[in-house]
């Protein structure tokens, strides 16, 4: 059986590497499609496929679109029904979601594509650039088994080979659970800026009490993504500021929903609210130690 061709819509720094790495596995990428058509354009001539300029015409192009965008606006907004929309002759295609969500975001969706006659899959992604592009992605999904299954091979190059690949449950849920990821991330980050900023203040030897970290209960993964970033001030975006408020508001509306109080993730947003109050937005979360460290801010 032939593999699916396939598209993408949302090609910034998330979709664009996503839709390299699947085109150098050899898959047959058919269009790209973003609302900064600049981007698409040069993405298009780079990679060889067409350069589209409507959702219809995505659509029309092939089997399979991945979306990769920014919040539950803009996803909504590729499934309208009226106007230019994903879902104009979306009959038989595939749709896989892989930006993070509103829970409800995806089940809308899915509802949306079901009454065209076409699929829809959430495929949450708990990973940068880098990985992006070198298809180590760890991939959340959720749905039908049915859908995951027919799609899988897709998925597979993007998920260093599916050993980063998981399916977690119905629809809905996998995005509950990227919100989980996200929310315990952005803590972990706030309180090693936290922890780094007062170390820096006591005068300690921060590649010190870096070291010590990282060999006692306060190591974390973001120790070991983050902590030299946030010491030397070097905060190009991986994932922004702006993006870990928003995710962390996600998790907060989840617990507000199941009657939680998050006190930790609560503050965490709060933090990350005032790096894009004060304009640090577009900087990488690592940047949050702008707020902490004496002497800067």
């Amino acid at each position: 059986m032939p593999s699916p061709t396939i598209a993408f819509v949302g090609v910034g720094r998330m979709g664009s590497n996503m839709a390299r790495r699947l085109h150098s596995r050899g898959f047959d990428l058919r269009a790209v499609y973003d609302a900064a058509p600049g981007g698409a354009a040069a993405l298009a001539a780079e990679l060889g496929c067409r350069h589209a300029t409507s959702l219809a015409e995505v659509t029309a192009a092939a089997d399979v679109i991945f979306t990769v965008v920014s919040d539950d606006a803009a996803q909504l907004s590729l499934f309208g029904d009226s106007g230019d929309s994903l879902l104009i002759g979306a009959n038989g295609r595939t749709f896989i979601n892989c930006a993070t969500l509103s829970p409800a975001t995806h089940v809308e969706v899915e509802r949306r594509a079901r009454t065209v006659g076409a699929a829809s899959l959430e495929a949450c992604m708990a990973s940068s650039i880098p990985q992006a592009l070198n298809g180590t992605l760890y991939l959340m999904c959720a749905g039908p088994k049915e859908v995951f299954d027919a799609v899988r091979d897709l998925l597979l190059p993007l998920s260093d080979d599916g050993k980063l690949l998981r399916h977690v449950g119905s629809t809905g849920q996998a995005a509950q659970l990227k919100a989980l990821v996200n929310m315990v991330m952005n803590i972990n980050t706030a309180g090693l800026a936290e922890g780094l900023g007062l170390a820096s203040a006591l005068g300690l030897d921060l590649r010190m009490v870096m070291e010590v970290l990282s060999q006692t209960g306060a190591n974390s993964r973001v120790l070991a993504t983050d902590g030299d970033d946030m010491v030397n001030r070097e905060h190009s975006c991986f994932f922004s500021a702006a993006h870990a408020a928003k995710d962390s508001g996600i998790a907060l509306r989840l617990a507000e929903e199941t009657g939680l109080t998050l006190p930790l993730a609560d503050a965490t947003k709060a933090q990350f609210d005032r790096m894009v109050a004060k304009g640090l937005g577009d900087l990488d979360k690592s940047g949050i130690a702008e707020l902490t460290f004496p002497g800067r801010g």
